[in-house]
């Protein structure tokens, strides 16, 4: 049961404008998440340059330009989406599209590495500021008969920009230099900063704003980064494994905190009685294992086309491009139908088809390379299944949720598939971190891949968005 304040507050975010058009709202915040998403693949292809421009810094120093952006990424994203609640999600997304351009002008012009991770640091802020604000945004501009289909195209427009982030990387530090992979931020990200300002409508009235949860949201941090960190170090030769156990066992240690915090506190960042929705539940278990299952997928198809094709980064990032290509028409599609039939279906479906796509990668593709063949087949089996999957499991993570919880239950939902990806990426260099590859190499991964999927199809036969039907 809300209180009157909360719901007070959600009023103003419900209807922004009865008449106007929710979708240039949709578009101010869907630019910003598309930068986010970019930015997070797109440096995976700048990497190589950025290392040659600081000969200076070890390969561990270099390793944190990526690895201290996806911790505090993930550490930030839960207590994020509980500022925007309680602070107003218009002022936590502006203040976050403004702190990711400047850091982003910040990451182009540092001199040294030390900078640079600094920098990378703030943007991950900024970007976590601003994801779990924004789809909230989403949800409320839209009336409940059209928030699929909008969720879905959301959660496709991030999707997109993570798939095509390598490719055009590729293409831009080519033609550029590496500070462009972040100066390439700077134009949209205005666009959407100067477009917010005048159409978005703040969610919590001053008077309405409840008090922040400092504990839950340090314990919180600290948890969710520590695990994060204890998994993207792994594979690194300058921890050892006392160190990682340590640092998982504080992060657990943190998270039991949180949670036992959270039963007592009367505010708590994250209200632990969204987890008593079955459907709820079971999407975020479904999005932590889907969110393995892509990474995998995502990185393998690079180190393959690369390590067993021998094809350039370029040349890869063009061959992957189909796949992402059509997350975007199935993921309206989809949400057209969810709407309709809820997300169900599409989300066990999608998952059947994307363990297909995993299949096919483990049986058809040899040494040589026959991409129409033997690639092309799976890469549409795979973008068909994202495009089914990812935007249902954003959807139907918050159909259920009242207003007032709509930031912290979608930054929930991302924050898990957050580790979902580090898991993901972690376990690919663990089986593929190595000098020469062969196509044997890769099938653990690609058994993996299916089993996850499997798995994800298995726990959305739990899920339940359908209509409720109207009483008079």
């Amino acid at each position: 049961m809300s209180s009157p304040a909360t719901s007070a507050a959600a009023q103003p975010a419900a209807v922004p404008h009865a008449a106007a058009s929710p979708w240039p709202i949709f578009w101010i915040a869907s630019v910003a998440v598309f930068l986010v998403s970019l930015d997070a693949t797109m440096l995976y292809a700048a990497f190589s340059a950025m290392r040659a421009g600081f000969p200076e810094a070890s390969a561990a120093d270099m390793s944190w330009v990526l690895n201290g952006y996806t911790v505090v990424y993930a550490a930030m994203l839960i207590p994020s989406g509980g500022l925007a609640d309680t602070h107003g999600r218009k002022r936590m997304f502006m203040v976050g599209v403004l702190l990711f351009l400047a850091a982003s002008a910040a990451c182009g012009l540092a001199g040294n590495v030390g900078w640079l991770i600094a920098a990378r640091v703030a943007q991950a802020v900024g970007a976590a500021l601003l994801t779990p604000a924004s789809l909230s945004i989403v949800l409320a501009a839209f009336p409940a008969s059209q928030r699929s289909v909008a969720v879905s195209l959301w959660g496709a427009v991030a999707g997109l920009a993570a798939a095509v982030g390598p490719s055009l990387g590729a293409f831009v530090v080519d033609a550029a230099g590496w500070p462009w992979a972040f100066y390439i931020n700077l134009p949209l990200g205005a666009l959407s900063l100067w477009f917010g300002a005048s159409r978005l409508v703040e969610s919590v009235r001053p008077e309405a704003r409840r008090r922040v949860d400092g504990v839950g949201m340090a314990l919180l941090m600290v948890g969710v980064g520590a695990v994060a960190l204890s998994i993207v170090q792994s594979e690194s030769p300058t921890w050892t494994r006392g160190e990682l156990w340590m640092v998982a066992a504080v992060g657990l240690v943190s998270l039991a905190a949180f949670v036992g915090w959270a039963r007592t506190t009367p505010h708590p960042l994250v209200d632990l009685s969204l987890f008593k929705h079955r459907t709820y539940r079971y999407v975020n278990l479904a999005t932590l294992s889907f969110g393995i299952a892509f990474a995998m997928m995502f990185f393998a198809f690079f180190f393959y086309m690369t390590g067993v094709w021998h094809y350039s980064l370029p040349r890869a990032g063009l061959a992957v491009t189909p796949g992402p290509l059509l997350v975007m028409p199935t993921a309206i599609i989809t949400g057209k139908l969810a709407a309709r039939l809820g997300h169900r279906p599409f989300l066990v479906g999608g998952s059947l088809v994307y363990a297909a796509s995993g299949l096919w990668f483990l049986l058809m593709p040899g040494a040589e390379p026959a991409y129409l063949t033997q690639w092309l087949p799976g890469l549409i089996l795979s973008g068909l299944g994202v495009g089914m999957v990812l935007p249902s499991l954003a959807g139907a993570a918050v159909n259920r949720l009242p207003p007032q919880h709509y930031a912290v239950g979608s930054a929930v939902n991302q924050a898990t598939r957050q580790i979902g990806a580090v898991l993901g990426v972690a376990l690919t260099v663990l089986l593929l971190g190595k000098g020469s590859l062969s196509h044997a190499d890769f099938d653990p991964l690609y058994i993996g891949h299916v089993g996850l999927a499997l798995l994800t199809a298995l726990l959305c036969l739990a899920v339940d968005t359908r209509p409720r039907p109207a009483h008079a």
